[in-house]
């Protein structure tokens, strides 16, 4: 996957599902279950336990349609350890050096920023998008209000974000939405994955609503 495919799949897809867990092997049936309901941008970060070996194992098990990304990718290091694990994409939670080291390679970048100059910053260093975190700092009218003197830049808010308040970022202009926890849920730990289906469906279908074609 290159850049414009990134930003195309953020605009079609509008989610973005955050794995982050302590058990290598719930993580690898969470993304694998999510995918399974119809998610196919997943972000697995590398706080997991063994989170390189996730990415490696769901690389070879899922359907080339889902597009697999390495979330919390901070150094080089990381970003050339991510991608050959077969992450196909790079989330940071800052602009941090690992931004510009993957653009520089052709790998996507959603790249964490909160203010307006660490947006602007992260689409100067090569960002694709911006990761908008903690979104749950300012909310849909903090979103709305970066957007007016930045109108271009693709924000996808993270932090916080349950399928009521999706909803309103949406509205409020973002080009996706990135949910951990109110999405995952305990599902990463070893937890239900009936119920993460079951949520995945739910916001599959707030995503879906007014959704540009």
């Amino acid at each position: 996957m290159d850049s414009p495919d990134l930003l195309a799949r953020l605009r079609r897809e509008r989610l973005v599902a955050i794995v982050r867990g302590s058990d290598a092997e719930a993580a690898l049936r969470t993304v694998l279950a999510l995918a399974e309901e119809g998610v196919f941008l997943i972000e697995v970060s590398l706080n997991t336990d063994e989170a390189l070996g996730v990415i490696a194992r769901a690389a070879r098990e899922l359907a080339p349609g889902t597009a697999l990304g390495a979330g919390t990718v901070l150094t080089a290091d990381d970003v050339h350890a991510a991608a050959e694990a077969g992450a196909r994409w790079m989330v940071t939670p800052a602009v941090a050096e690992s931004v510009g080291v993957a653009a520089d390679a052709g790998l996507p970048v959603l790249a964490g920023a909160f203010t307006p100059t660490e947006a602007v910053a992260a689409v100067r260093a090569g960002a694709d998008a911006v990761k908008l975190f903690p979104a749950s700092a300012g909310g849909p009218s903090y979103l709305k209000a970066l957007r007016d003197p930045l109108p271009e830049v693709p924000f996808v808010p993270v932090g916080g974000v349950d399928a009521a308040v999706a909803r309103d970022y949406l509205a409020a202009g973002a080009t996706a939405v990135g949910v951990g926890s109110p999405l995952v849920g305990d599902a990463a730990h070893g937890g239900d994955l009936g119920a993460l289906r079951a949520r995945a469906r739910e916001f599959i279908a707030v995503c879906a609503e007014d959704a540009q074609p």
